[in-house]
């Protein structure tokens, strides 16, 4: 790697908002997966095998940012709000619910500092033959609405 190349900030950021943005414009529900480490704030409950797939859409999103550093927004499960940070790093993936098209990243190493270079490893269906998971819902019956003002 030359000294230019290790200086560019990365575009994984821009990537993901954009991508976010296209889902959005066309009807789709955005999904990010994410490769759990201890800087990654999410309910532990919904990791299975030190991944959660989290559904990123304006509907299931409250205060969404998707920063240069972290993607942090809250989200309810089980009817309970949550407060979500995910560091930009630990993204493996961003895609449309409905049809997979999206791009995947390489994962920073966990707990490893610096910036994140972007390496797409997939484009277009990251998940050809099935739709994706859905995030696995709590035990204890039907799901509550609650107003909050």
């Amino acid at each position: 790697m030359t000294e230019m190349e290790e200086q560019l900030p990365s575009t994984k950021p821009y990537l993901l908002r954009a991508i976010w943005e296209w889902c959005n414009d066309h009807g789709y529900t955005p999904y990010i997966a994410v490769e759990v480490d201890e800087m990654t704030r999410v309910p532990r409950e919904f990791v299975r095998d030190g991944q959660i797939v989290l559904n990123v859409g304006p509907t299931a999103t409250n205060r969404l940012q998707i920063g240069n550093e972290y993607v942090e927004f809250q989200a309810r499960f089980g009817g309970v709000a949550r407060e979500l940070s995910v560091p930009v790093g630990r993204v493996a993936a961003i895609y449309a619910r409905e049809n997979g098209a999206g791009m995947a990243f390489e994962v920073e190493a966990a707990g490893s500092p610096g910036s994140v270079q972007l390496a797409p490893v997939a484009v277009a269906t990251p998940f050809p033959d099935e739709p994706p998971p859905e995030p696995p819902r709590p035990e204890g019956g039907r799901p509550k609405l609650q107003r909050i003002k």
